[in-house]
């Protein structure tokens, strides 16, 4: 079968399973597959896929149909013009925090700093800032062994394992050295929302970096309290909050003595990151 007519009939068992993505998707999985750019499947749309990756391709598409994320399914996915190695045990990383990175390197841009990130996944806040800040190092810190795991591997793909470092520990017992940037996208979801939540996120992303306690603050507060402590006087700490948690979250940083000086937010005009310092 030709690219043109495998791509067809993948879209229509993907749109027959509510996949709202179905042609999308279907290109985007067959490119990665046969391994050629999207724009490919286009130009050389009569070429005959082999045996063998129509069985990739098959068991690809059914993994999608259960509503498994693409990023999973081929392992990777693009943030900062990069590609992260991702799994089940990292949340996939999301467009929205692009426009954090953008920010902080605008700020930080030609500085030397030291930057910690708190709750890392993939690793792919902390490596995309070092991808930038070239004279800057950073380490990334995460409770599970599975999510540094993947951290140290994508630092490596990148060339930038020299510049970071990524350690399994709970941010209650950390306290190395002191930061001119502390960044972090902790769990947010109250837990009366996580039902909300699409079948991609709920049946295969990692609940425990979601699950922010019973309003969505618990990881946040622990975050804000623990950056007092672990922040130089005229540091920085970007925060990944969730919809309507900004009045409480400021409250929050008022009350361990940082203040706002920025908002970040998303397309939908809410309020995604907020960046404070020291009073």
């Amino acid at each position: 079968m030709n690219l043109e007519d495998t791509v067809k009939k993948a879209s229509q068992i993907l749109k027959s399973h509510n996949i709202h993505t179905h042609e999308l998707d279907a290109q985007i999985i067959l490119s990665s597959v046969v391994g050629i750019t999207r724009e490919s499947l286009i130009t050389k749309n009569n070429m005959n896929i082999s045996e063998t990756n129509m069985i990739k391709y098959d068991q690809a598409i059914k993994r999608r149909a259960k509503n498994e994320p693409v990023a999973y399914i081929l392992g990777e996915k693009e943030f900062w013009s990069q590609n992260f190695l991702v799994n089940y045990s990292t949340l996939i990383p999301r467009p929205e925090t692009e426009l954090l990175i953008y920010k902080l390197i605008n700020y930080f841009d030609k500085k030397s700093i030291n930057i910690l990130d708190i709750g890392t996944g993939s690793g792919c806040i902390l490596l995309s800032l070092l991808k930038e800040l070239k004279y800057s190092r950073g380490i990334g810190i995460d409770i599970s062994k599975k999510a540094i795991k993947t951290a140290e591997i994508n630092s490596k793909r990148l060339n930038l394992f020299n510049r970071s470092k990524f350690k399994v520990v709970d941010i209650n017992y950390f306290s190395l050295e002191k930061y001119d940037l502390i960044v972090s996208n902790p769990p947010y979801i109250a837990f009366r929302d996580i039902k909300k939540l699409s079948k991609d996120i709920v049946n295969f992303e990692p609940l425990n970096a979601l699950k922010g306690g019973v309003d969505g603050l618990d990881l946040i507060k622990e975050v804000i309290y623990k950056s007092k402590y672990l922040l130089k006087s005229t540091g920085l700490l970007a925060i990944e909050i969730g919809d309507n948690q900004y009045r409480k979250v400021r409250s929050c940083l008022e009350k361990n003595d940082l203040r706002v000086i920025s908002k970040v937010y998303d397309n939908g005009k809410n309020i995604r990151c907020i960046i404070s310092t020291k009073m």
